[in-house]
Formats: C-alpha cells, structure tokens, sequence
C-alpha cells in the first residue's frame, strides 16, 4: 500500500484533488481498481493537511449473482460509511435497449447513478478509480477511434450537478494495484456483465502492452505527452 498511497498523494497533490473539509463520495463498483482506491483514501484522510470525509457508494446495475456483501463488511472494517443503490440498468441496456455495443450507455448510466447519489448525500467530490493504463488507453481510444487527442481529465467539474469528479489513481499502474488486491484479499465482486473483457478497451490494453514490451519506457512518454499536450493534464503543483 505505501507505493499506492505515495502515488495517490502525488497525484491529489497535482491537481488539487482534496481541499480542507471535502466529503468525496468513492464509486465502488466491486473490483480492484475502486476497493484499491477506497483503501488508499481512508488511508490518507488519516494524515492529509486537508481534512475530508468519504463515502463509499455502489450502483447495483440488477445483474444476477452480484453480491456486495463482502464490501459491507471491508467497509465497516476501515470505519467508511456504505451505501448501495439497486437499478435496472442491466435490464434497460441488454434487453430493452438490446444495445450492440452497450459498453458506452452502460458507462454513462452508471456515472449518472453515482454522481446522483453523491450528491442527494452531500457529498461534493466523486473519486473514481481510473488507474494509469487508463489513462493510456482511453487516450489511444480517443485517437483510433475518434481521430482526436483526448483523454478524461484528472479533475472534472459538472456544471449540472455541483460536482467536482477526482481521479486520484492516474499514476498509480495496473500491476500494482493487482498485486496489492491479492495481497490485502480486497472483496473483489465478480462482474457478471457478458460483455467483460470484449470490448475496444480490452484491444487498446493489449496494444498498450505490446508497445511497453518494446520500449519499457512506453507508457511514461505517453504520460508525458498527455501531461505536456492536454491543457487540462497540466500540473498545478510546478
């Protein structure tokens, strides 16, 4: 956890992620990727200057078999309030939209979901999961794909809903956070979507790795030129 948490810091501290009496509502879908991150900010709000508060909060999609049981008691452990919101977004995605290409609706839904209760619960700031591979792929997703140099940024504000979203994982890589999940045996819940690991993500994943093979230093120059060619990827903290 110290190399996630000294990553996390980083990357809060460059963009400005948490100001003194924030309440950041944690989107946890179950995987590793947000019960890392879940860890890494109860962790922090126990020495960070600035003095936050957070929530955990779950969207339910409806799929059969999901269980955040597990996720209840991980939360009640490192003392993080819990909240789970049920939905029929699984419902209205693959069988009444009966979406070809239902990742992007999904998505949105779910974002939607979360930032929605974030706020009827007061909260000011979502986190959300996104590591560096993600970063680096939906970057590549944005330029294959919408012939546009594009990423989501660091920290988001929505206008409509009063609320900042923080990403605090960008630098912190995939590998890492895999083996601290093992290591720390995170209640990862297993994800029943049938599209999981079919979608264009997946392709640009392995493109990614591909190039890192080649060049270790692959992934930190993409950063680089994100950090460097984004306005919004700019540090704040120079």
């Amino acid at each position: 956890m110290r190399k996630i948490l000294s990553r996390t810091r980083r990357a809060v501290d460059d963009y400005h992620m948490i100001a003194e009496g924030d309440k950041i509502a944690v989107g946890v879908s179950g995987g590793k990727d947000s019960l890392t991150l879940l860890c890494a900010l109860a962790e922090l709000r126990r020495f960070y200057p600035n003095k936050f508060d957070i929530l955990a909060l779950s969207i339910d999609m409806g799929f059969d078999g999901t269980d955040f049981s597990k996720v209840q008691e991980l939360c009640e452990k490192i003392g993080v309030e819990y909240i789970i919101e049920k939905t029929d977004i699984a419902e209205v995605v693959f069988d009444i939209r009966k979406e070809s290409n239902p990742c992007s609706l999904c998505a949105k839904m779910r974002r939607g979901g979360v930032n929605d209760l974030a706020v009827k619960n007061g909260c000011n700031k979502v986190a959300l999961g996104h590591h560096n591979e993600d970063v680096l792929e939906t970057f590549f997703l944005s330029l294959f794909y919408e012939g546009r140099l594009g990423c989501f940024s660091p920290v988001t504000y929505l206008s409509r809903k009063d609320i900042h979203v923080i990403r605090p994982l960008i630098y912190v890589a995939e590998g890492d956070i895999k083996g601290y999940a093992n290591r720390a045996e995170l209640p990862v819940v297993y994800n029943p979507c049938p599209m999981d690991g079919k979608s264009k993500r997946q392709d640009m994943k392995e493109f990614i790795n591909s190039g890192q093979k080649n060049d270790k230093f692959f992934k930190k120059k993409i950063l680089n030129a994100i950090q460097t060619g984004l306005p919004a990827w700019q540090k704040l903290n120079n």
